[in-house]
């Protein structure tokens, strides 16, 4: 089989399961299991994949069916133009993600925000391209689970900011030396009865993506903490899913009545992103 049929039958093979981006994610695994990057792929198109080739693409294959997310199988997941290891210890980033670091960094630029934590910072995505963008700030990222901050500190390491990221393992807030003035969390908050349709649920933790009932557990605790661990001027910034946004706003006008609360829409339409300013 030459590398077009492959990419070719995968494609065809993952539309029929219903995964999404068929040829994307063919020509992710392919590329991965003949070791090239993108332009030697489209270089070699009419090259001959070798029997160990074309066994080991058939291994990816077949994991991608058993919805094993691709970012695990070949151990690495872009995020805000960066490129992050991660495994099944941490979630993969998410590209709805970037608009926290978006929003953070402008927050940044125009309001001198010096002291920045990222809560809840699995692979250390969110904080590292936070730091890489924002070299006069001081970046906190806390993580209840050691083995996720092993990831996070493996992503430091990667992208030369062990020395820009301080890791701190503890439950949300607590770890915090005291007040930031930016404080950034993606945390879970996928419904209890809603885990089932997360197709990754079985690879991805559990622990990262189950916010309770309504999805709004972990989310409600942080909101709780913050007072005590944002300085007066600071703001908060979470992200949050479809249809929660109105209850979080609530949630934290009836916490911090004199703050600024604000509901930013993503590129969809989406509720996406929670804004508090703590008064003064």
């Amino acid at each position: 089989m030459i590398v077009r049929q492959a990419l070719s039958h995968a494609r065809n093979v993952f539309d029929y399961a219903g995964i999404e981006d068929p040829y994307f994610e063919a020509e992710l695994l392919l590329r991965h299991a003949l070791k090239i990057d993108r332009v030697e792929l489209y270089q070699e198109l009419n090259c001959v994949l070798s029997t160990v080739q074309d066994e080991e693409f058939q291994r990816l294959i077949e994991r991608r069916l058993n919805n094993e997310p691709a970012a695990y199988i070949i151990g690495h997941r872009e995020f805000y133009g960066l490129d992050f290891t991660v495994n099944p210890d941490v979630l993969i980033p998410r590209p709805e993600s970037e608009m926290l670091v978006g929003k953070a960094i402008e927050l940044v630029h125009n309001h001198c925000l010096s002291t920045v934590a990222d809560i809840g910072t699995g692979c250390g995505a969110i904080a590292i391209s936070l730091a890489i963008n924002l070299p006069d700030s001081v970046i906190f990222a806390t993580d209840i689970s050691a083995s996720a901050l092993r990831v996070a500190f493996s992503n430091c390491r990667k992208h030369g900011v062990t020395d820009r990221v301080e890791l701190l393992q503890g439950d949300l807030l607590d770890p915090l030396p005291g007040p930031v003035d930016l404080i950034i969390a993606n945390l879970p908050y996928v419904r209890e009865p809603e885990l089932c349709a997360v197709n990754t649920v079985n690879f991805e933790p559990i622990l990262a993506l189950n916010g309770g009932a309504d999805g709004l557990d972990t989310i409600r605790r942080l909101c709780l903490q913050t007072g005590k661990k944002l300085c007066p001027g600071g703001y908060l910034l979470l992200e949050v899913g479809q249809g929660q946004g109105e209850s979080v706003t609530d949630f934290l006008r009836s916490l911090y009545p004199s703050a600024e609360v604000e509901l930013m829409p993503d590129l969809s339409g989406i509720g996406r992103v929670v804004s508090l300013l703590l008064s003064e």
